[in-house]
C-alpha cells in the first residue's frame, strides 16, 4: 500500500509544518499541501490533483478529517469517490482507516456528531436572528446583524473571519460585537505572537 497526505490550513498566517512532518512519519512520501478554505471543495486544486492521481490499493492519509472536508456531504462524497476505486482513508490523530471495519465505523460515528454539531450551531444562529427580529434589531440583509447572534457563534468555537462568512458581513463588523478579550486572543494568533504576562 502506498501512502499519499494531504495537509491543509484554512489561511496564509497558519503553518503547515506541524501536519506535513506527522504525515511523514506515519511513512507519506508523496504530501501534497495548501492553504485554502475547507468550505468549497472546488478551490482545493492540491486535492484535487491527488484525488485525481490515487490508484487501488493506495490510501489517502490526513492528520484529521476535518483537513479533508468541512461538511458531511463533502466527506461522503470524498469517502465514496475512494471506495469506488479501491483507496482507502487514514488519519493519524483518529482511528479511522476506511480499510478497516472499526474504522469505517469511527468515521461514520464522527459524521454524525459533526452533522449534529453544524444543525445545532444553525439553530442556535437562527434562533438568536428570531430574537434580535422580536426586538426590532434586525431587519434581514446584510445592512443590520445581532450582536447576540455573532456572539453566540464565537462562544461555540467559530472564528470570526468564518462567522463573517456565515452571517454574510465583514470581519470588522464581526469585532464589533465581541468582547475584547476574543478580539485580543484573535490579534494574538493571527500575528503568532504570545501575551505577555505581568
Amino acid at each position: 500500500m502506498t501512502l499519499f497526505g494531504y495537509a491543509r490550513v484554512s489561511t496564509s498566517e497558519q503553518d503547515l509544518d506541524v501536519q506535513i512532518a506527522a504525515l511523514r512519519a506515519a511513512g507519506c512520501q508523496t504530501i501534497r499541501s495548501e492553504k485554502k478554505s475547507g468550505s468549497e471543495r472546488s478551490s482545493r486544486t492540491e486535492l484535487q490533483i491527488l484525488l485525481d492521481f490515487l490508484r487501488e490499493g493506495d490510501a489517502l492519509v490526513v492528520t484529521r478529517i476535518d483537513r479533508l472536508a468541512r461538511s458531511m456531504k463533502d466527506l461522503q462524497d470524498i469517502v465514496h469517490e475512494l471506495k469506488g476505486r479501491g483507496v482507502a482513508l487514514k488519519a493519524t490523530e483518529q482511528p479511522i482507516d476506511t480499510g478497516t471495519a472499526a474504522g469505517k465505523a469511527f468515521l461514520d460515528m464522527l459524521g454524525v456528531f459533526a452533522e449534529f454539531e453544524t444543525n445545532l450551531r444553525r439553530e442556535r444562529q437562527m434562533e438568536g436572528i428570531a430574537a434580535a427580529k422580536a426586538r426590532g434589531v434586525y431587519k434581514g440583509g446584510k445592512a443590520r446583524i445581532d450582536p447576540e447572534a455573532v456572539r453566540a457563534l464565537a462562544m461555540d468555537g467559530m472564528r470570526p473571519s468564518h462567522i463573517a462568512r456565515q452571517l454574510g458581513i465583514s470581519r470588522g463588523t464581526v469585532y464589533r460585537f465581541l468582547p475584547e478579550s476574543i478580539v485580543v486572543t484573535e490579534t494574538i494568533k493571527a500575528v503568532g505572537a504570545k501575551p505577555r504576562t505581568r
